[in-house]
């Protein structure tokens, strides 16, 4: 249910759940990207490999019992929070996209450094961004699903043209999904401020 409350009460920026699943999600998916680069580094796609320190798990066998794990509870988080969106309103509320030309304003505020921020507040650009990214996730496990199980999840490898093409389709999901994380990252930077109503909940004005 949205959150309503009398003139100029302060609420907290994000609810408690919130809170929790997003910390879950960061640990599940730091658990997952660095796992996964020493999966790649096994059998690259492309003539690149990535450092060593930046992944996670020792060796293949190791990188991959992370990854698994880290599945699951991306999956469980994830799923949580899917169903908090619709049951509370949060995606109709917080995350329901806005129009071209709202995004295109927010955009060019925020190329020139100038957008606003409001703790607990998502402006166009920041909804596009989050509505994407779910897009992407999803993505980023139906592929994997395919090549974790090519043969019981042969319906969905063959929904992306075969395990060669879902692993293709796995890895830029992922590369989007790490894109997403330094853009969050660097905005965190710009407004520390969004850190810590993350952690403790600030409270922010909900005056009209």
């Amino acid at each position: 249910m949205a959150q309503t409350s009398r003139p100029g009460k302060r609420v907290p920026a994000h609810p408690v759940a919130i809170r929790v699943m997003h910390w879950i999600g960061v640990y599940g998916i730091a658990c997952m990207l660095c796992s996964g680069l020493l999966i790649y580094d096994a059998s690259p796609l492309f003539p690149f490999t990535f450092p060593r320190w930046a992944c996670l798990g020792g060796w293949l066998g190791g990188a991959l019992a992370w990854h698994l794990s880290a599945m699951w509870i991306l999956f469980i988080d994830g799923g949580a929070y899917l169903i908090y969106g619709f049951v509370t309103g949060h995606f109709r509320r917080d995350l329901a996209p806005q129009g071209p030309t709202a995004i295109a304003s927010d955009l060019r505020a925020a190329l020139r450094f100038r957008l606003g921020h409001r703790a607990g507040h998502y402006n166009a650009v920041q909804r596009l961004l989050y509505v994407g990214v779910i897009a992407v996730a999803i993505i980023a496990v139906s592929s994997g699903l395919s090549l974790w199980k090519p043969v019981q999840f042969g319906w969905l490898s063959g929904f992306y043209g075969g395990y060669p093409v879902a692993r293709v389709v796995h890895f830029f999901a992922m590369a989007l999904i790490m894109a997403f994380v330094v853009v969050h990252v660097v905005l965190v930077a710009l407004y520390p401020k969004t850190l810590v109503s993350m952690i403790a909940g600030v409270p922010a004005d909900m005056s009209p």
